[in-house]
């Protein structure tokens, strides 16, 4: 929920943002929203897949806008269609997802370190009471 809030602040009051980075942070946010969506929808894939799969989708999203007709044109007029399909092409878009996916797998490797640890300690606590 805090990504497609900061996501759609970003659009909605965007002097919260550096004007330099202009609309990129809520690009960036929209592949990291569909990083964690992936995770959701495959949560036994690696960090590395989710990456892979959010790229490609983000990609062929971006990839999609060259395709101008009627019946996408008139889906991307409505605001959710502008927010899940865009609106025209732009290639430091695809940069703006690498750094949303980047972050993604920075996230992900956060967690997988955390259950890690809280695994390992478990194991050790079991193993020291049944010493008992």
């Amino acid at each position: 929920m805090t990504v497609i809030a900061l996501g759609l602040a970003s659009r909605g009051y965007p002097a919260l943002f550096p004007a330099a980075l202009g609309k990129y942070p809520g690009d960036a946010l929209w592949a990291l929203l569909v990083f964690f969506g992936w995770g959701f929808v495959r949560p036994a894939a690696s960090t590395r897949t989710l990456a892979m799969l959010a790229f490609a989708t983000a990609g062929l999203v971006e990839f999609s806008q060259l395709w101008q007709v009627p019946l996408l044109n008139a889906i991307r007029a409505t605001t959710a269609g502008h927010l899940v399909l865009g609106s025209r092409f732009a290639w430091f878009d695809l940069a703006a997802y690498g750094v949303g996916v980047a972050v993604g797998v920075a996230v992900g490797a956060v967690i997988e370190r955390f259950w890690h640890a809280r695994r390992v300690m478990h194991r050790e606590t079991r193993a020291g009471g049944d010493r008992r």
